[in-house]
């Protein structure tokens, strides 16, 4: 595509889930990419009732007020609608109602101002913004951790990836917000998780490692989060150090099974590149900002020779910077799309689409 200089403005849209939110990203040849603005309104007050996101809940607050967050994005970034040079939409994976409101919005806000369209698989947009913070190149290993996805994939280019494990029942963020529910903490879950787990005392209780040891890449928390039930259940009523304890040895124990996974697929990626003199792990997703998880990566990371990248909490969780970084990617790359007006949304759309479930691959998994 040809702008009208030598700069590439695009406006990013995302409504997978429970965050409205518009941003607008610019690039140029030899330069480093600047977000220009970096709007999101989340819905969490009107989910915590139900201690979890509604679908018909999160569509409807989409509606009411994508329109001027998409006009609050471009006010801080100092833009009209005329001086974008593409629009980028998340496009699935994610709970279909709120596709359609974002996907539909795109549509005819590129129509209207004749702009290219970029339908874009929200997984991407996590895989990529590690290039949008840190200018990292291809290839690396992305680990993204979120309420509905955990896998390891390989990057090796845009369009490029490879899905090297995933998880074989529950996602970590799914098991986080229910060992959350369980213990009668508030919503969002993993963020209280955390919390009270400072408290803890992370020895108490000998969780299980899921998978630990297994010559299996893949990740598995349904155990996990059955074990912390049947402890919960036998000890009530629960005491404020009670929770505390089954919070803190539940992350201990997600952690060192995290570390684990992960290791064997860092000594796959030495083997397959040994050329590649710093080699890096990407995390995203929400479950990267918990600091034990983090640390645990981290750890690994540096007994394993890797090169440990987390973006900005901001950045990690959704966002629709990383859906306006994709765009530009895609059209970096040529990858346009002449079909995009017609695209219809996809909740589950997997990065990979080549590689086959894994046995035990369960509903939540195959979301990813």
């Amino acid at each position: 595509m040809e702008p009208r200089d030598d700069m590439i403005r695009v406006l990013g849209i995302e409504t997978s889930c429970d965050e409205t939110a518009a941003s607008v990203v610019a690039w140029r040849a030899g330069a480093a990419p600047t977000i220009l603005s970096n709007s999101v309104l989340s819905q969490i007050e009107e989910h915590a009732a139900f201690g979890g996101v509604v679908p018909e809940i999160a569509a409807r607050a989409h509606v009411e007020s994508l329109d001027g967050i998409v006009e609050a994005a471009l006010a801080d970034a100092g833009l009209e609608l005329s001086e974008i040079d593409a629009v980028a939409v998340t496009a699935g994976p994610g709970l279909v109602g709120g596709l359609i409101v974002g996907l539909m919005t795109a549509k005819a806000i590129a129509a209207a101002a004749d702009k290219p369209l970029m339908a874009i698989n929200h997984l991407e947009g996590h895989a990529l913004t590690a290039r949008l913070t840190d200018g990292l190149d291809f290839p690396y290993l992305l680990l993204l951790v979120s309420g509905g996805h955990t896998q390891i994939v390989l990057v090796r280019g845009v369009g490029d990836y490879q899905r090297w494990a995933t998880t074989i029942d529950d996602a970590l963020g799914e098991a986080f917000d229910k060992t959350a529910k369980m213990l009668g903490l508030a919503y969002p879950g993993g963020p209280n998780v955390e919390k009270e787990a400072r408290k803890g005392d992370s020895t108490r209780f000998a969780f299980p490692r899921p998978m630990k040891g297994s010559a299996q890449p893949d990740f598995s928390f349904s155990g996990l989060k059955t074990a912390v039930r049947q402890t919960a259940t036998a000890i009530a009523p629960l005491s404020g150090q009670d929770v505390a304890d089954i919070c803190a040895s539940f992350q201990a124990a997600v952690s060192d099974a995290l570390a684990d996974r992960v290791a064997r697929s860092l000594a796959r990626f030495r083997e397959e590149f040994p050329d590649v003199a710093l080699p890096a792990l990407v995390v995203a997703g929400g479950v990267a900002a918990n600091r034990k998880v983090r640390a645990a990566l981290e750890a690994q990371c540096a007994e394993s020779g890797f090169r440990f990248i987390a973006p900005p909490h901001e950045l990690c969780t959704d966002n629709a910077a990383m859906i306006a970084w994709a765009g530009i990617e895609r059209l970096r790359a040529g990858l346009t799309q002449e079909d995009a007006a017609g695209f219809v949304p996809r909740s589950r759309w997997p990065l990979d689409e080549v590689s086959q479930p894994v046995i035990g691959f369960g509903r939540r998994g195959a979301k990813a």
